[in-house]
């Protein structure tokens, strides 16, 4: 006969007073539900240590330091409340920790008011929370599990180049600035029925500087990981080929750690800058390919979406062009306007309210864009400059993620994709080769056969098409959305 104390077995019976149990409890869950959904952000071994000594290793040592207070006859008529009320305190807070990273006061309190009912209410009932608490965090790396194995299993192959492009030499070294507005939708967006803005003042600056403007461009993907990651590796990924909303395994260190663009400007003797608003590109701290970034790891949170840190482009903007080395030098410029729309249901305000605020970070775009442009003319008036959106603002939905449900609506394809491209070339002499230039995929490519005056590297372009993850309305999968002609198609990829 079983002891009537023996719940659920005898190897269970101290577990409301084993430190390592109820720390594992508190922690192990909060640790694998924050990597099952923001994976792509913090997959560096530096994280997992930092994680792993905030999750575990303080809570082994904070519970173990509490059951030996418990134990005093000082806390003795507090005993049987204190181990269940941190353990539900902390467990909530990493809660709290994992969904909004920056201090939440209200919710502080709501947790200290819900762990201190719990525990006076509940406290018999102690074992039984921290096996609820450990089924979950099993529960949760089962659900971990599937991306684990893609990332172990990860083919790079796509990553290759179909020729030498890599040794290409260039026989023109402009300075190259590349200044990338996050979501500025394309020129002929602007006067679609989505959009209808004004925008003469900024398109008139653009032709006093000698910019030629590119209408029709458009992304091949509609985030900035995503886009990024297909621009400076010049070839699809095709989401590799996921099926979530989740980010793509390694598109960071795609961007920044290494890539043909990287590669290619090195090999030609340029200095390379990274110049950003946020540290987004940089969260999961990957290996800095760049020779110079604006953002040292030492001032990003090791938990952080890279939004809650913000530096001013243009004087470190200015600090790059004055430190530049004579033997050429590319810089990348992230700014974060005008963005797009919310990106979930519950954020949205309604599509005029969204489109409203969209066109009024348009502004502040494009003031910072003018700032920039004439910095560099005054600083570098040879160079060229290449202003070129990530993807499109998705002026005219409601929220972002509606674009994730089938249409064939143009205007809704179009409002996701259409990005703006403008850029000054030297001596406001335009190549020929510039016909080519129609979706992110190939920028560079363009680019790079333009630098090296070698046309056979336009005999590899990647296909001008824009693919999108659907999630409903079809099969989930990725699809191509628009072809190399511009014109709307539906195919699993």
């Amino acid at each position: 006969m079983k002891p009537k104390n023996s719940f659920p077995g005898k190897h269970f019976q101290n577990i409301s007073q084993n430190p390592v149990l109820i720390a594992l409890g508190v922690g192990l869950y909060p640790l694998v539900f924050y990597y099952s959904r923001n994976f792509g952000m913090i997959n560096s071994w530096e994280q997992f240590g930092y994680f792993l000594l905030l999750f575990i290793a303080l809570p082994i040592v904070f519970f173990s330091f509490l059951k030996w207070i418990s134990n005093s006859s000082f806390a003795s008529k507090w005993r049987k409340y204190l181990l269940p009320f941190f353990s539900v305190f902390l467990f909530l807070f990493y809660i709290k920790i994992i969904l909004y990273a920056d201090i939440q006061r209200k919710i502080i309190l709501g947790i200290f008011i819900i762990a201190a009912l719990l525990a006076y209410f509940l406290h018999r009932h102690f074992k039984k929370w921290i096996l609820l608490q450990l089924i979950l965090a099993v529960i949760g790396f089962i659900g971990l599990v599937p991306t684990l194995m893609k990332y172990v299993n990860y083919d790079s192959e796509w990553t290759q180049q179909p020729d030498n492009i890599e040794e290409v030499i260039f026989k023109k070294k402009p300075n190259i600035y590349y200044i990338q507005p996050d979501g500025y939708a394309s020129f002929s967006e602007m006067e679609s029925d989505f959009y209808k803005v004004d925008n003469t003042d900024f398109n008139t600056f653009l032709a006093e500087n000698n910019f030629k403007n590119y209408p029709d461009f458009r992304s091949n993907y509609i985030t900035t990981i995503s886009s990024n990651s297909a621009t400076f590796m010049m070839k699809h990924h095709y989401y590799n080929h996921g099926k979530d909303y989740s980010e793509m395994l390694h598109a960071r260190k795609n961007i920044i750690t290494e890539n043909p663009v990287l590669s290619i400007f090195k090999n030609n003797g340029y200095k390379t800058h990274f110049i950003s608003e946020h540290p987004y590109l940089l969260v999961n701290r990957p290996k800095v390919g760049f020779d110079f970034t604006n953002f040292d790891y030492s001032e990003i949170p090791y938990i952080s979406t890279g939004f809650n840190v913000k530096k001013e482009v243009l004087p470190d903007l200015k600090k790059a062009i004055d430190s530049k080395n004579d033997g050429g030098n590319f810089f990348f410029i992230e700014i974060f306007e005008p963005s797009h729309v919310s990106t979930t249901k519950d954020a949205s305000k309604g599509k005029e309210v969204e489109r409203d605020e969209w066109i009024k970070r348009l502004r502040i775009a494009n003031a910072k864009i003018e700032k920039m442009v004439n910095l560099i003319t005054e600083k570098d008036p040879e160079a060229l400059i290449m202003i070129m959106a990530d993807h499109g603002g998705f002026v005219g939905l409601d929220y972002t993620r509606q674009v994730y449900t089938k249409t064939s609506n143009p205007e809704i394809i179009y409002t996701t994709f259409g990005a703006m491209l403008a850029i000054k070339w030297p001596n406001g002499e335009a190549p020929d080769s510039d016909s080519f230039l129609k979706s992110c995929v190939n920028s560079f490519r363009v680019l790079f056969a333009y630098l090296g005056e070698e046309e056979k590297y336009l005999y590899h372009l990647q296909e001008d098409a824009s693919y999108l993850i659907l999630k409903e309305g079809a099969q989930s999968g990725v699809y191509k959305y628009i072809d190399s002609n511009g014109n709307i198609v539906f195919k699993k990829v």
